[in-house]
């Protein structure tokens, strides 16, 4: 394969700054990723383009990515158009009383619910709209706390989807011990996430102000407008027409369902999605709250609505095909390795995963190429393998934390109301605060 050298970070350099520019995603990855495709061979821009895609859509996971997504859209559709998003708001306005108490009771509700990162950002997103916009609170500062409960807090768990990717990614590698015994030993030193879900409450409290771009966006929530401009209505925002609200279990059993069928097919949360829906449907048509056509047409809205983030998603797993062709993982580890002393080896591997991860918005696949490089490197220098984990592992939350086109940013995003890019810019300062201290700490423990 054909080297690139530097010049492989042009694609993901061209998609920020565009994205900074024109505050657009699909247009700016899109951008980056012909950048790229000219780079590896302009003769054959419209060839290399189409495999790529077909690829890309050909992928297992982007196929199940595309499925989990359309269908959750459905779910939260009819649990808005029946009114049952409406009556968990109610229950739990009945016991907020200020602003404050809105965001860490999201917050709590973020800690509860971490059998996986898209469950998490949709299903609290959705629940809590209602809850926020009665304190006047932003969209964009929902999606930054919905998003700051979701990575970070799912790969501190070791019954999550990521926990199980990674202990079998682990299990690969062939670390001394089970993939899952060094996994949850790694889990103290997964420091981003940790240092990540304690600023939420400082953030909830206003003992961290609001920053930059969040500051903006909470003065325009204060004049009234909630969402930044160019959101659109869809089948997912929560619309309060005065109708009797049905009862609570209408909202909550189907939750429960999803929850615990996503626990129980070894958290697979398709097919919790799927069941999910079916007890949906039968709560429907016994209550007869919606008519077969509403009912139906409702559902599709809701598949319709994650259109635009499925689209975002599309293009980002396409900016990732052309920086594996343009080698930019290996020519950044390449890079860096001659930095990786025992000591040092924490932090240099977390600062480096960390923007690799939010540059390709990989948040996974990455780390299938880095840990065959890093792991034994670390064994070689007899490095804290649990501390070295716990470093890798980080960076993966934080990339998709940080990455304006990662799938927790943007489901957060369309889930709470907001664009991605504006959730993105908002939440930024406070994602940086937290790598920065969890780079200090990796330096420090690697000296210890």
């Amino acid at each position: 394969m054909e080297s690139f050298g530097a010049w492989s970070l042009l694609p993901t350099l061209v998609v920020l700054g565009m994205a900074i520019i024109t505050r657009r995603t699909i247009e700016s990855l899109m951008a980056g990723a012909l950048v790229g495709l000219l780079m590896i061979d302009p003769t054959s821009v419209v060839t290399q383009g189409s495999d790529i895609l077909l690829t890309v859509l050909g992928n297992d996971t982007v196929t199940w990515i595309i499925l989990v997504c359309g269908l959750f859209g459905s779910l939260i559709a009819l649990l808005v158009k029946t009114g049952g998003v409406l009556s968990f708001g109610d229950a739990i306005t009945k016991r907020i009383h200020s602003r404050r108490q809105s965001l860490l009771a999201t917050w709590v509700l973020g800690l509860v619910i971490f059998v996986d990162d898209y469950l998490n950002a949709l299903t609290i997103s959705a629940s809590m709209k209602k809850v926020t916009d009665r304190f006047q609170v932003s969209r964009e500062k929902l999606a930054y706390i919905v998003d700051s409960t979701a990575a970070p807090i799912c790969i501190l768990v070791p019954f999550s989807t990521w926990a199980v990717f990674f202990a079998g990614l682990l299990e690969e590698n062939n670390v001394a011990g089970n993939g899952m015994g060094l996994y949850i030993e790694s889990i103290p030193y997964m420091f981003y996430a940790w240092v990540a879900a304690a600023v939420v409450p400082l953030v909830a409290m206003g003992w961290i102000p609001n920053l930059g771009p969040m500051k903006a966006a909470e003065a325009r929530a204060a004049a009234g407008q909630l969402m930044p401009a160019g959101v659109d209505d869809n089948a997912l925002e929560v619309e309060d027409t005065g109708k009797k609200r049905p009862h609570l279990l209408n909202f909550l059993l189907p939750i429960a369902t999803l929850i615990f069928f996503t626990w129980y097919f070894e958290i697979d949360i398709l097919r919790g999605v799927i069941v999910a829906l079916a007890v949906t449907l039968v709560l429907i048509g016994a209550q007869r709250l919606l008519s077969f056509h509403d009912t139906f047409d409702t559902a599709l809205d809701g598949f319709k609505a994650m259109i635009m983030p499925l689209g975002t998603l599309v293009a980002g797993f396409t900016l990732k095909e052309v920086n594996d062709v343009l080698g930019l993982t290996d020519y950044v580890i390449a890079t860096v390795q001659p930095l990786m002393t025992p000591s040092l080896l924490p932090a240099v591997v977390f600062v480096t995963m960390a923007f690799l991860a939010f540059a390709t918005g990989s948040f996974w696949g990455i780390f299938a190429v880095a840990m065959p490089i890093v792991l034994p490197l670390a064994a070689s220098m007899d490095s804290h393998m649990p501390l070295v984990i716990g470093a890798l592992i980080s960076a993966s939350a934080f990339g998709s934390h940080a990455c304006f086109y990662g799938d927790s940013t943007v489901l957060s995003a369309q889930g709470s109301g907001c664009t991605p890019m504006a959730h993105a810019l908002t939440q930024l300062p406070y994602v940086l605060i937290a790598a920065a201290i969890a780079a200090g700490i990796f330096l420090m423990v690697g000296h210890l």
